[in-house]
């Protein structure tokens, strides 16, 4: 059991591919943890199949390294907006921050909001000037940014006297001074947390207080809850209380007791206050919960997640290729799914819809729950979503929506077209700046107008442009903006797609599906070139005659159809429409599949 003097809680902390995950890869061979069959691998901590598809982190996680008979326990977080809830709730097991900037870009939108959560907690921060091994980068322009933010958040005067960094963590290497040559490895980094980053505070003496800010699952031990002590010390069967976040109060005994080592837990008889234990044995226990004494239970301050700001409906499937290629299709099935992530994720929001079929689902943004509809398909659930929507208020009487800050670069040349987009959404331009044929935009947009701005945003900007947005609160309701106005081509009969029917449609507009594909009326097989829904028969036949002709010639006249990811099914759909999501297929469809309610 470690004295408190020798523990040092951490969190790192940074905006979008700053190379949080990267630095941590160096502080765990550096420190020479065991890393196992992880050893050689890059981006260590970002363990879910999902995340390595999409190189971000989504999820929070812990590790802990030894370094001169200290423990350090690190946090890694999410850098994107969408999963703030896993940043604020994991940012009070820590007593300090690792805020890791991009030498080259400096400090980005999400920068400002998780910098923001840390200083209001009273995090000691150290700012690690990270990739210092770009060609571009701009280390006294990147730190003046930084002490302009700090400035701008209103950091305490010590606060802003913060210590500097400089790292290139892919290379394993870190410095008080940014001169690459004369690193070697992460050890003044070390020294740097060992330094400024206080011990937990916490008392040793007096009854037992745990918040629990996550939960794991483990096939052996079941239900694993996560917190750092804050008073007293935590022993392997000992009975306990749990308060709950509705103060009631339970009994329960602590069956295991673990503490982090390395990249994994290791079995504890009992842990110190300051220290982040995990906690088996104990049935039902939730985020916020406060696992206390067993005579005298003093719950903690609940923990404060900023609301939800998108809705989308998860619905039971209903098309007619439903229940053939999902595992899970009842909405009993749904409703316990949706039921377990609610456990995990403490910025979701679940309710329950018009029928019993149709669940209301609230998240962060769009990309938030499309992870959640991804994770889902992957187990083995079919579901059908409608568009998201945004969450209107009422504040003094007056209807409120969300509203973002949004920052644009990309070439100057597309700039004409991303002010008149914008503008269309009632987006208010902040700033504008132009360096090296590169414009940066500052907006100011409804998020109801971001709505499917992005994927139009790519195509617009032939993936040449970079697009950051950031909740900026809520304002009294824009009037009707009119974005995301398209038509579909929907499919007259079902049956299989041929390349002689998709090629007498594609001059109708853009198609999604391919030759050799089943198909069923009333689905979308592509984008109309016009705002009117069109019905195409993409399943057409050649008719044989006696004449001979080169069956090549069909299909190499086809262009390669626009494969719509999940995100970007999500994106383009309009109100009368709906994205059918099984494990092997994402498709588009309307709500009305027999053309009743079509735009016409």
């Amino acid at each position: 059991m470690k004295d408190i003097k020798d523990i040092r809680n951490i969190a790192i902390i940074a905006h979008v591919d700053h190379g949080k995950t990267t630095l941590v890869d160096g502080l765990l061979k550096q420190s020479g943890t065991d890393l196992g069959k992880n050893v050689g691998q890059e981006q260590i901590m970002d363990s879910n199949e999902i995340e390595r598809e999409r190189g971000i982190t989504i999820f929070a996680k812990n590790a802990s390294v030894e370094y001169k008979g200290a423990k350090i326990n690190i946090i890694d977080t999410p850098g994107h907006a969408d999963f703030g809830g896993e940043v604020e709730r994991v940012l009070n097991m820590a007593d300090g921050s690792l805020l890791l900037i991009d030498a080259q870009e400096g400090p980005m939108p999400q920068t400002r909001f998780v910098l923001k959560k840390a200083l209001a907690i009273g995090h000691k921060i150290i700012v690690v000037v990270n990739k210092i091994d770009k060609p571009n980068a701009r280390i006294n322009h990147t730190l003046d940014k930084v002490l302009e933010l700090f400035i701008e958040l209103g950091a305490t005067n010590e606060q802003i006297e913060f210590p500097v960094v400089y790292a290139a963590g892919r290379l394993g290497k870190a410095g008080l001074a940014p001169d690459l040559d004369a690193m070697t490895d992460c050890a003044p980094l070390f020294d740097a947390v060992m330094k400024h980053i206080p011990p937990p505070k916490a008392e040793i003496e007096g009854t037992l207080q745990v918040m629990v800010v996550s939960i794991s699952y483990d096939n052996y031990k079941g239900r694993i809850g996560i917190g750092r002590i804050t008073r007293g010390i935590a022993k392997a069967g000992d009975q306990v209380s749990i308060v709950g976040i509705d103060g009631k109060v339970r009994k329960a005994k602590i069956t295991s007791l673990m503490t982090f080592a390395g990249l994994g837990k290791a079995e504890a008889t009992e842990v110190v206050a300051g220290d982040i234990a995990a906690f088996s044995g104990i049935a039902d226990l939730t985020i916020g919960d406060t696992i206390a004494d067993a005579v005298n239970p003093e719950a903690l301050p609940a923990i404060m997640i900023e609301k939800p700001t998108v809705k989308m409906i998860f619905s039971v499937n209903n098309s007619p290729f439903a229940g053939k290629e999902g595992q899970y299709c009842t909405s009993r099935n749904l409703s316990e799914r949706l039921m377990r992530e609610l456990d995990n994720d403490v910025a979701l929001r679940v309710d329950e819809g018009k029928s019993p079929d149709e669940f209301v689902v609230s998240g962060r943004g769009e990309l938030h729950l499309a992870i959640l509809i991804e994770k889902m398909r992957r187990e083995g659930y079919e579901l059908q979503v409608s568009r998201p929507e945004v969450i209107m208020k009422e504040e003094n009487g007056v209807t409120c929506e969300p509203a973002e800050d949004v920052w644009i670069e990309a070439p100057e040349s597309y700039s004409g077209t991303i002010i008149e987009k914008i503008s269309n959404r009632k987006g208010e331009m902040k700033n504008m700046s132009v360096e090296n044929g590169i414009v940066n935009f500052h907006f100011f947009v409804p998020t109801r107008g971001l709505i499917g701005f992005r994927n139009e945003f790519i195509i617009d900007t032939k993936g040449k442009g970079i697009i950051n947005t950031l909740f900026a609160g809520y304002f009294p309701k824009w009037e009707a903006i009119e974005a995301n106005e398209h038509g579909s081509l929907v499919v007259h009969e079902s049956g299989t797609t041929t390349s002689y029917g998709l090629l007498n449609s594609r001059d109708r507009g853009v198609l999604f599906i391919g030759p050799g594909v089943e198909v069923y009326a009333g689905q979308v097989a592509g984008e109309h070139a016009k705002t009117n829904d069109l019905s195409v028969n993409v399943c057409r036949q050649k008719q044989l005659n006696n004449f001979r002709a080169k069956t090549e010639a069909v299909s190499d006249d086809l262009i390669p159809p626009r494969l719509m990811s999940l995100e970007q099914s999500l994106e383009y759909i309009g109100d009368d429409e709906l994205v059918e999501v099984t494990p092997k297929s994402i498709r588009i469809r309307k709500r009305e599949l027999g053309g009743s309610g079509r735009k016409s």
